[in-house]
């Protein structure tokens, strides 16, 4: 087992390179990059640009005045042009750029934002707490609802039971996760009818000052709405695995054979069926908690106002700001990959019989 993970630490370095090294090569040939749109700015502000612009770092580069200032329909001097690229380190070629930003990454340093002068990982640091309480609350909320309710539609199969919580799971499949968090805004949060919970945050404005218990009350009342959203449009897919794996193994022989034998439903249940129908369920609970965290909870960030890392990724890719991206896209590649090796292990714990070293 310990030759299996020191592979697959060692695949980490060359797929993580890839994945920055093919995102780097389709960043070059996108429009509006950061140079383009802080020229497209000076030209909106026209007479204003004929000033100082504010770079990355806070260091400020000289605007032309006179006559060789900006001239509306004329374009900008070429002096400034330059400039402009110097502060966002567009002078060097791509190749030096990206060899110079693969180094920095080896020691997680991802720079500094084009546009909002902040560390990259200073920002994520502020934006981590936000994505990973709605993931993580969102993930173990999917399980605890989609297993039970896999098992009894299994154990029930055909019944009335069954077709009716059938529907209820193909509403929950069809409804996308953020439209649900609209209806639940206009239900719940002040809309049209009751407003019962908050709306934006994840605190009180107030709450700084408060006992630890009122603010974990708090805390967990503002994670209601944004936590049933997500539930809602997640719990689905993993109730329909589960159930469709217990009944493969419950039709299976060794299941026959226990029931022959005299043991009771419950104990072919829960001690013969629920390790092996549970193997696929539990180990993938690592790339659902990753889905979760950087791709589902995106809008309804947006909705709620929860200021996390989907809506940074999603800001950061809107205004070209690349060392965000990038840093971001770091972040999240590196944890995907270590999720998948910590899935790989949960195989092992679900299930002694499994030996990856057996693998050819």
């Amino acid at each position: 087992m310990g030759a299996y993970l020191l592979r697959r630490l060692l695949l980490v370095v060359p797929t993580l390179f890839g994945i920055i090294a093919i995102n780097f090569v389709v960043v070059q040939f996108a429009p509006g990059g950061p140079v383009e749109q802080m020229i497209a700015d000076l030209r909106g502000r026209g007479g204003e640009a004929a000033g100082r612009v504010s770079g990355q770092g806070g260091a400020e580069v000289a605007a032309p005045t006179g006559e060789g200032a900006y001239r509306g329909a004329r374009g900008l001097d070429p002096s400034m042009v330059a400039d402009i690229r110097r502060m966002f380190g567009f002078d060097k070629p791509a190749g030096e750029r990206f060899m110079i930003m693969v180094r920095d990454y080896l020691s997680f340093d991802f720079g500094r934002s084009f546009f909002l002068d902040e560390p990259v990982l200073k920002l994520i640091g502020q934006k981590m707490p936000v994505s990973v309480s709605i993931g993580l609350w969102s993930t173990l909320l999917v399980y605890f609802v989609s297993i039970p309710l896999g098992i009894a539609k299994a154990v029930r199969h055909g019944s009335r039971f069954d077709v009716a919580s059938s529907a209820f799971v193909l509403v929950g499949y069809a409804v996308p996760g953020f439209l649900f968090a609209i209806l639940l805004v206009v239900l719940f949060a002040g809309g049209s009818f009751f407003h019962v919970f908050p709306l934006r945050g994840l605190t009180s404005p107030e709450a700084a000052g408060w006992a630890w218990p009122a603010r974990v009350v708090d805390y967990l009342w503002h994670m209601v709405l944004p936590t049933v959203a997500l539930v809602v449009g997640g719990f689905a897919g993993l109730t329909m695995l589960t159930k469709n794996c217990f009944l493969e193994e419950i039709r299976k022989q060794y299941t026959v054979t226990a029931r022959a034998k005299g043991a009771s439903e419950q104990r072919v249940l829960y001690r013969h069926v629920f390790r092996n129908a549970m193997l696929l369920i539990i180990a993938g609970f690592p790339a659902a908690f990753i889905g979760i965290l950087f791709s589902s909870a995106l809008l309804v960030e947006i909705i709620f106002s929860l200021d996390g890392l989907g809506l940074l990724g999603f800001e950061s890719a809107i205004r070209r700001d690349y060392p965000v991206m990038f840093g971001t896209l770091y972040i999240f590649t590196l944890l995907g990959l270590v999720m998948q090796i910590v899935g790989d292990m949960l195989y092992t714990v679900v299930d002694p019989r499994i030996d990856f070293e057996a693998r050819r």
